[in-house]
């Protein structure tokens, strides 16, 4: 086994396994936005500011997110490691969100779970890919003649 980035969604070979983990992994997205929003309103003095805060936060996950981990192709792909960094990141505030808005067995559960995905996700079985064929060099054809010569 060895990590490797899984590529775009329409290009990934779908197995059982990768088919529930990216059920899985769209359930711990969602989470993440509901948590953090979940968090802004405990987290505000009123009910107007809770849902400021909420709803910024989950925003700005969504932005990150959609610029770095999308996974039909981020609009600033990054290299494997930071990219699996990054995600862990986000997935870690989030399951702090969580444990600041209910009890602590569930964090620690959307935690693991989360931990779990990106393990999978990035987890390529078999040897590497090999690269195509070399482009053979073809036959050149011999120039045409040129504006002047034909004149």
């Amino acid at each position: 086994m060895r990590i490797a980035k899984p590529g775009p969604v329409s290009a990934r070979q779908w197995t059982p396994v990768t088919l529930a983990n990216g059920a899985l992994a769209l359930l711990l997205e969602g989470g993440i936005l509901v948590s953090l929003f979940l968090w802004g309103l405990h987290t505000g003095t009123g009910t107007f500011t809770g849902i400021l805060i909420g709803l910024g936060s989950a925003v700005l996950a969504g932005v990150v997110w959609g610029a770095f981990l999308a996974a039909g192709g981020p609009k600033y792909p990054l290299p494997a490691g930071p990219e699996i960094a990054l995600k862990l990141a986000v997935f870690a505030v989030a399951a702090l969100a969580l444990s600041a808005v209910a009890n602590s067995t569930a964090a620690w559960i959307f935690a693991a779970l989360s931990v779990l995905s990106v393990a999978v996700e990035y987890t390529a079985v078999g040897p590497p890919a090999e690269p195509g064929p070399a482009a053979q060099p073809g036959p050149t054809a011999e120039p045409g003649p040129t504006v002047t010569e034909a004149l």
